[in-house]
């Protein structure tokens, strides 16, 4: 690989249900923009005994995005937020000064029959000033989801600004999520097109970057920011992610972000302590996990 880019590979988990694929953060980069964590859910048959039910648990510091292509999640959290997230359909949960959530599958789709599960979960930092914000919930259906045809490309901008459209989600700092899909083999120049740090999550195909192929299940990030060009074979999807740098470094513990260690720390017991906000008419409970020897 040239070394103007990074290549990320997928690290896989099995969590019983189906596996997921965690691509941000790693070693060598925390962020990309906003983006501080990137989890590939999927692509997985569900049905009878084997259904997404992930317990009540807990946020704060930042925004998850959950996007799908396959299946639907029903998502419940503290603020009293209820929505089923189907596929194309944006859920922004804003997690603030702490909330907690659950992500099950629905009743509608626990009828017996097979269904089909893909999407992914993203987690957006939130900007220092408003990291202790009250939690909040937004839905954006695929309806409402911006979309162009663009040098034999399909894309839809599920978050920000890019390629000349504007989706209604923006976040709280300068960010773009774009969903590809090449119809042929193209060329993808990102010149004048979007703003910030870059990355491409091959969600199917593959595309091609200075010599080098770049599968499904592997992540490209851009060392210089949004001048750079790919080509992408017929038939492939990318997800394109990134914006401006948090101007403060933001810090990871558990399902916590914040630009403060201490901050991290008060989560962790206000968890352990049972002090987080509960889901109406929830009593489960995810603890927080024991450090591995």
């Amino acid at each position: 690989m040239a070394n103007n880019k990074l290549l990320v590979e997928e690290r896989q988990t099995d969590l019983g249900a189906f596996m997921v694929g965690r691509l941000l953060p790693f070693r060598q980069k925390r962020q990309v923009g906003p983006f501080t964590f990137i989890d590939h859910m999927g692509p997985a048959t569900m049905g009878p005994g084997n259904y997404v039910d992930v317990d009540q648990h807990p946020h704060i510091g930042l925004s998850t995005l959950t996007y799908l292509f396959e299946g639907e999640i029903e998502h419940r959290d503290s603020t009293g937020a209820v929505q089923v997230i189907g596929a194309g359909d944006v859920g922004f949960m804003t997690a603030g000064s702490g909330v907690t959530h659950t992500e099950r599958s629905p009743k509608s789709q626990r009828g017996g029959k097979e269904f089909r599960m893909h999407g992914y979960q993203i987690w957006v930092a939130l900007p220092k000033e408003t990291q202790e914000m009250a939690p909040r919930f937004d839905f954006y259906p695929h309806y409402e989801i911006p979309s162009r045809e663009y040098n034999g490309l399909s894309l839809k901008v599920v978050a920000g600004k890019a390629f000349g459209l504007e989706a209604p989600l923006q976040g709280y700092t300068p960010l773009f999520m774009v969903d590809i899909l090449s119809k042929e083999e193209t060329t993808l120049d990102l010149t004048g097109q979007l703003e910030g740090e870059v990355a491409f999550v091959i969600v199917k195909g593959s595309i091609r970057s200075q010599g080098q192929v770049v599968h499904a299940g592997q992540m490209l990030i851009s060392k210089t920011d949004d001048e750079c060009e790919i080509c992408l074979d017929a038939h492939t999807q990318i997800l394109l992610f990134g914006g401006e740098r948090l101007e403060d470094e933001a810090f990871l513990l558990w399902n916590f972000v914040s630009h403060s260690k201490a901050r991290l720390q008060k989560a962790k017991e206000d968890w352990e302590n049972k002090r987080f906000p509960q889901v109406p008419g929830d009593t489960s409970y995810i603890p927080f996990p024991t450090p591995k020897k």
